[in-house]
């Protein structure tokens, strides 16, 4: 009986023994049965043995997966098997080979597979819960460690892998890959629809993570010359209207401070309204929220975010989850360039201002002292989903801000398309950045100098809670609470009062404004009373606006202050949209 030799890997979070093995290349052939729920097919993939004849064995990730059968090079294996579920992880798919392969040796697996119930990355609707309630939908969620419930494989965003999509449906598919075409229409059998072959090829190299597919009743529209919108046919024309004024500019903003777009297109989908985050950074099509079209273009803020993981994240990536401020802290610090470049310094500072206030909620409801407060987290034996939080997007983000503003902006912003050359196609750790970050500046004495006496990078990466408060530019904020505290004395019933609110104290005012002037009642002590906050959401319009961002903020001031009359459209919104950020707090 041989051993399994292992090389410990820098990701805690995967069972497989991707310092052996590698894969190089996923194809993945799925026929999407929406009658069953599950996606039936085969994946093949290339690896390369990166170790030298030290084991038989190949590990790779699963999670309550339905594995047929293996072959390697056509021919059917009989040593496989899944080892013991150990949780959050799943269960390892050991494939024993006759020979330990040599350093540089490829092998091909060929594994059927069917995805089951149990497994959570994936979502069937019923056509009742999608808008025009004709036809079945579906859609996945990979990250964090849940590409394993779709198909085995390495699920580290260590490995990296180029892929081929040959999706088998009866409605049109969307995959993390550019399309290569439409093929092999099939009637149906036994009465069921017909289906066509959907392809699609990624050929820069990505980490299971962002593995996506989504499948139903969509249709798509031009917003760019290289971008397009996808969604629900109903959706399409408000969908089109809201993002076609903001992402060719904000994709040529980020080339200006990285270098060039490299996925080919940089496309929308948007999706049914029981998609539970902002937005999801699939390369090709980001999978974004239906609250963000709010028919005043005042939420396409998470496009930025989105795009820019085209650069951060999704090129150059965080080795494991214990790095993720990498990922987010970047991508978090890039969208607000975004945001100086095409608004102006108030606006990146304003939402830095709104970030600190997540940061701020997020220490207090983990604890100041807890570890999933720092920027490099231990999450050995634990889930990564546990440690989500505002924490490695705001505290990253002001790290990096923390070093613009010593270094200053001269010296800083050539360091980023830099960083993201010398990372690009790979993954790193906060290790990593620390040592490029002092390669790059070693030859400047003066910002050698500034770094080693004023940045304690272990309080950085280790220290819980949180950071320095850099000083904002407070401009948009502060009209904000100054608005707020006029409605803190405010009655309805006192005509003398020297405050008399009308429709046009929030005209001026952007939504995220509006936003922070909410939150800031949110916190009164004592609330408003019911009259009060009946008065304003009839002055302001609060009670009839589209943009759920606005309205929800709204009913959790009425929920506060104790308003029955918000009871009714507090249930109305928590039915219609299944997005986190709004279902919790209400």
């Amino acid at each position: 009986m041989t051993s399994t030799a292992i090389n410990p890997p820098r990701d805690p979070n995967t069972l497989s023994n991707y310092n052996n093995f590698r894969t190089t290349h996923t194809t993945a052939h799925f026929e999407i049965d929406f009658e069953q729920k599950c996606l039936k097919g085969n994946v093949i993939l290339k690896l390369t043995s990166i170790a030298n004849a030290e084991t038989k064995d190949i590990l790779l990730d699963t999670s309550h997966l339905d594995v047929k059968h293996v072959a390697l090079k056509g021919e059917v294996l009989s040593k496989w098997e899944l080892l013991p579920i150990f949780e959050p992880y799943g269960s390892a798919l050991k494939i024993s080979v006759e020979k330990e392969p040599e350093k540089g040796q490829h092998l091909e697996l060929d594994i059927q597979v069917e995805t089951t119930e149990k497994g959570i990355a994936l979502q069937w609707l019923s056509p009742a819960q999608t808008s025009n309630k004709k036809h079945p939908y579906m859609f996945s969620q990979c990250q964090t460690i849940r590409a394993r419930s779709v198909f085995p494989c390495q699920d580290t965003p260590d490995v990296k892998s180029t892929f081929d999509f040959n999706i088998r449906s009866p409605l049109p598919v969307i995959a993390s890959g550019l399309p290569t075409g439409v093929h092999d229409h099939q009637p149906g059998k036994n009465g069921g629809p017909s289906t066509s072959l959907y392809t699609f090829k990624q050929d820069i190299p990505i980490p299971a993570y962002l593995f996506a597919l989504a499948s139903g009743d969509i249709a798509a529209a031009p917003i760019g010359p290289r971008s397009t919108v996808a969604t629900g046919p109903d959706e399409l024309k408000d969908s089109k209207w809201e993002l076609e004024a903001d992402t060719e500019r904000y994709i040529q903003t980020a080339e200006k401070l990285v270098y060039p777009y490299a996925w080919g297109t940089y496309n929308v989908l948007i999706l049914p309204p029981s998609f539970p985050y902002g937005g999801m950074e699939n390369p090709v099509y980001t999978f974004a929220t239906p609250t963000i079209v709010s028919g005043d273009r005042q939420n396409v803020d998470v496009i930025a975010h989105e795009l820019s993981h085209s650069w951060s994240g999704n090129l150059v990536s965080n080795a494991s989850w214990e790095h993720f401020w990498l990922n987010e802290g970047w991508t978090t610090y890039l969208e607000r360039r975004i945001q100086a470049a095409i608004h102006g310094e108030p606006h990146r500072d304003f939402s830095a201002i709104i970030g600190w206030k997540a940061l701020a909620d997020s220490v207090d409801r983990f604890g100041k002292e807890h570890e999933f407060t720092k920027l490099v987290i231990d999450l050995k034996g634990k889930d990564p989903d546990d440690a989500f939080s505002s924490v490695p997007y705001e505290k990253g983000s002001h790290f990096l801000l923390s070093l613009e503003k010593l270094l200053g902006k001269e010296r800083w912003d050539p360091f980023i398309p830099h960083y993201f050359t010398k990372f690009k196609g790979k993954s790193l750790d906060s290790y990593d950045f620390k040592a490029t970050v002092l390669e790059y500046f070693g030859k400047d004495q003066e910002a050698s100098k500034l770094l080693k006496n004023n940045v304690d990078w272990d309080r950085w990466f280790y220290g819980p809670g949180l950071p320095p408060k850099p000083d904002f530019d407070t401009s948009m904020v502060d009209v904000c609470y100054d608005l707020a505290d006029k409605w803190k004395s405010y009655n309805p019933d006192d005509r003398t009062s020297s405050f008399q609110p009308k429709k046009k104290d929030i005209e001026t005012l952007s939504a995220n404004q509006v936003v922070v002037f909410l939150e800031r009642i949110q916190d009164f002590e004592p609330p408003l009373s019911k009259q009060t906050v009946h008065a304003m959401g009839e002055i302001y319009g609060f009670s009839s606006s589209k943009n759920v961002e606005i309205v929800a903020r709204f009913l959790t001031v009425g929920l506060i202050a104790k308003d029955p009359e918000v009871l009714a459209p507090t249930c109305e919104l928590l039915g219609r949209t299944g997005r986190l950020k709004f279902v919790r707090p209400l």
